[in-house]
């Protein structure tokens, strides 16, 4: 049964004006009165410090009993624009060097306020108190500052008005307290974080978010409305600064990694591995900043999650490299980004993670002991904004030669260049960007035929805003070109993202060509804010020879695509829900040469109820019309899709509960019945104390696909023969993470998965004349494979990694880290439980890394 004392404390709050006299909602009867308050409405003003401050969350520093005290916040979660059921109120100040702000967060229950320990950037179930800081005064961009009452540390770097960057760690300090009249924050943010125009005085853009956990209430200054398109442009204005330093600023942070590694091949040897480097940021001006990196080691990240990939196209893994992720958000730029996949595809013409990637050639010229990524010699980061709102950006990288079996190159050097730009136009309501990448590539004899030697991307987007700001209308155009021998390029057209040389289509191999070019196009509009009425309508076209995957991430070029997308939004608590949405959408694509690929609808809903849990569930229905797969066969001939329904469901329950979890179901029936999967994903999280948590995953699939390709086989005639089979496949992995925060500065967290997927093959096929038959069994034939061709597989994996990591001081970071690593492929044919897979997988001969890594920063 949801509890009622939220409720009961709201209506307290609601009342206890009605019943006494007292300074405002939440402010316990004999609390401080301000010395003064500044009453203009979204406008805070700053006073200059004489002093230097002591970061402690106390305000007994004279320039706090001077400085204006702002109030006036407003709740909007889980009611809009009423009286928050306690009184913030804050105060700011400000030297040549740094911005401070004191909030004070009125409370009459301190003892019930909620707190929890955990590392930095990782959100517990506490109370929080966030700054939000626009200064550059752009509306587009900014900085989120948030602690919780135990000082544990949350930051963000914000792009295009509301994109969030969580990578950005910047150096700021801020000390919290909690006393009879509730908690309190005071922050030190140092100027040399910040971006702004070097001018004698500056306004910010300013807002303060408060969170009070367990009335599960958000308000703020000024009022932040959910119906608006936006986070920055909602902003109030910081007035007052005057005289901000516009010294060159300077930060090194040198760094030393011990590792202790095993030796590739059997037995248990091992070798001692001593590196150093560092990174270098160089505020060349106010608004401008040099960012390099010399010899970067990244041993500190986690590894990626296990995948088993049957498909055709690649598979994304998102960047985890500080270097890399930091800003990350600035250089992207995304293609097929549309609601109805909510931009998930994450193909775009920058993919980070090509810099360093494994070595392309590892498979062909390289062994066990050949690196499995390519080191980075070095990469810098020149970015900047102009005072006429004009942002740009430039990122190069230089990779190392990997040499492989007998000094074969698994990996030329290269070179990797973006330069991105971004004019905003009316206060930011408008905009014009633009993006171009470079790669370029030293290459011999025997990686000529399968490389580029060079890749060349280009895009811009114009986009505006009108009607009150709540409607949008983007257009993009992309183009792309890559250059190499004969044979790379024959490769190239060839590749999963191409298939030219499907028969039937517009589009033949030429194996003459020494480069390839193509195009992308989109052009979207969509109502995005104002009333429970959001909608967007896109249409994406690429031709067949765009590619982009030298530098960007693009799985299959050669599609038109269009998509509707329409929803009904709830954001204020009423009668169950404390939020609700409603959505529907709508999709067709075809390729270029006029085939309809895909026609699909789907609808789906999301509550979150009063008590904190939420409830999603949705479907699809694929197929709806007669539609063929362009890509099914690898490169052969259509093969016509198969309607199919795929519901799913899900429930996630209060997670600020000692114990908390959910569980999500997704099911998939196709292929006239013949093919049907399902899937369970339960998790449960533990919080032991404000200091210890342990969360546990699960993932289990099993299916049947009567559609699996299994290869394509060219007999002694010349005959290709397209095979398919029946496979049964089952997937479990588990997962661990436990972590325990000692202070705010010190933490270890330790993360483990073990995977194993097992596969088993029958019934193999290969296509008919008639592969676009109406009835599913009218298009194949039987087929026998050749001899040797697999019956089963099974793939194990076991991944985990502890780190400890201690900020001895701000910047300054010293990580102890192991890394432990298992994996095996094999066409074992045998059926065991998944129990004794994983007992198996256990007793391997384990891969383990020590690693100890400091960096120290030094700052003038």
């Amino acid at each position: 049964m949801p509890s009622i004392m939220p409720f009961l404390l709201v209506a307290i709050g609601a009342l206890a004006p009605m019943a006494q006299e007292t300074p405002s909602a939440g402010r316990p009867a004999g609390g401080p009165e301000p010395q003064s308050v500044h009453s203009a409405p979204g406008v805070a003003e700053a006073t200059r410090a004489t002093e230097v401050l002591r970061i402690d969350g106390r305000d007994d520093e004279a320039v706090w009993r001077t400085a204006p005290r702002s109030r006036g916040f407003r709740m909007f979660v889980p009611r809009v624009d009423v009286d928050p059921t306690f009184e913030t109120e804050f105060q700011v100040a400000y030297d040549e060097r740094n911005l401070y702000v004191f909030v004070r967060m009125f409370d009459p229950h301190p003892d019930s306020i909620m707190r929890a320990l955990s590392r930095r950037d990782v959100r517990g179930p506490s109370d929080q108190i966030k700054l939000l800081i626009d200064s550059y005064d752009d509306h587009r961009t900014g900085y989120e500052l948030a602690v919780n009452p135990d000082g544990v540390k949350r930051d963000y770097a914000m792009a295009n008005d509301s994109d969030e960057d969580d990578s950005w760690d910047g150096i700021w300090d801020v000390g919290t307290a909690i006393d009879s009249l509730g908690w309190t924050a005071e922050f030190r943010v140092p100027l040399s974080q910040l971006r702004y125009a070097d001018s004698p005085e500056h306004t910010f853009g300013f807002g303060i978010w408060r969170d009070i956990e367990r009335l599960n209430e958000r308000s703020s200054w000024p009022l932040f409305s959910q119906t608006r398109q936006g986070i920055v442009s909602q902003l109030g204005r910081l007035t007052g600064l005057r005289g901000l330093s516009g010294a060159r600023r300077v930060a090194l942070t040198p760094y030393v990694v011990a590792k202790n590694l095993k030796q590739a091949g059997p037995g248990f040897a091992r070798e001692q591995e001593f590196t150093v480097g560092g990174d270098l940021k160089v505020g060349l001006t106010p608004n401008l900043t040099l960012d390099a990196t010399v010899n970067p080691d990244f041993g500190q990240v986690e590894a990626d999650p296990a995948v088993v990939n049957l498909t055709a196209f690649e598979v994304f893994f998102s960047e985890r490299r500080p270097f890399f992720v930091e800003g990350n958000g600035f250089y992207q730029f995304a293609l097929n980004c549309y609601i109805v996949v909510d931009c998930q595809t994450n193909e775009g013409l920058f993919y980070s993670r090509r810099i360093g990637r494994s070595p392309s050639l590892r498979g062909r010229y390289g062994d066990a002991s050949t690196p499995s990524a390519t080191p980075i010699a070095a990469a810098t980061k020149l970015t900047g904004r102009t005072r006429s709102g004009l942002s740009f950006g430039l990122l190069d990288a230089l990779t190392q030669r990997v040499d492989g079996v007998g000094g074969q190159v698994v990996e030329p050097q290269t070179n990797y260049a973006v330069f991105r730009a971004n004019q905003d136009l009316r206060g930011g309501k408008a905009g014009v960007s633009f993006i171009g990448t470079a790669v370029n590539r030293t290459l011999d004899a025997l990686s000529d035929p399968f490389l580029h030697r060079s890749a060349y991307s280009a895009g811009a987007t114009v986009r505006n805003r009108f009607l009150d700001d709540n409607f949008e209308v983007i257009g993009q155009l992309s183009v792309s070109r890559v250059d190499g021998t004969a044979a790379a390029i024959t490769r190239t057209q060839q590749s999963p993202v191409h298939f030219y040389q499907q028969p039937g289509d517009r589009h033949d191999v030429d194996t003459t060509l020494r480069s390839l070019g193509g195009t992308a196009a989109q052009i979207k509009v969509g109502k995005y804010g104002g009333g429970i009425t959001r909608f967007e309508s896109s249409l994406v076209r690429q031709s067949a020879g765009f590619d982009v995957n030298d530098l960007g991430f693009l799985r299959r070029a050669d599609v038109v695509n269009w998509s509707t997308w329409g929803a009904l939004t709830w954001r204020e608590a009423k009668w169950i829900y404390r939020w609700a949405q409603l959505n529907g959408n709508h999709w067709i694509s075809t390729n270029t040469s006029g085939d309809r690929t895909d026609h699909s609808v789907n609808a789906n809903g999301h509550i979150g109820l009063r008590n904190n849990w939420d409830l999603h569930l949705g479907g699809t229905l694929v197929n709806i019309s007669n539609t063929q797969c362009d890509r099914c066969t690898r490169g052969g001939p259509l093969l016509r899709n198969a309607r199919g329904f795929f519901p799913w469901g899900g429930v996630n329950t209060d997670s600020r509960k000692a114990v908390s979890g959910g569980i999500f179901v997704n099911l998939g029936r196709t292929d006239e019945g013949r093919t049907h999967r399902s899937s369970l994903s339960p998790y449960v999280n533990f919080r032991f104390s404000t200091r210890a948590t342990v969360g546990l995953g699960l993932g289990y699939s099993e299916g049947s696909d009567e559609t699996q390709w299994y290869g394509n086989f060219t007999d002694g005639a010349g005959t290709t023969h397209y095979a398919f089979a029946h496979l049964d496949q089952t997937t479990v992995s588990t997962n661990i993470r436990m972590n325990y925060t000692a202070t705010p500065r010190l933490t270890f967290e330790f993360y483990g998965e073990p995977f194993v997927s097992r596969g088993r093959y029958s019934d193999v096929r290969q296509i008919s004349g008639t592969p676009e038959a109406e009835r599913y069994a009218d298009r194949f034939v039987p087929y026998v494979p050749p001899a040797g061709s697999p019956e089963a597989f099974k793939f194990e994996q076991l991944r985990a990694n502890a780190v400890v990591r201690w900020e001895f001081q701000p910047g300054s970071t010293l990580f102890v880290v192991w890394q432990h690593g298992k994996e095996s492929f094999s066409d074992d044919p045998r059926t065991q439980p998944w129990t004794k897979d994983y007992r198996e997988l256990f007793d391997r001969q384990p891969d383990n890394t020590f690693l100890i890594k400091m960096a120290y920063w030094l700052s003038r």
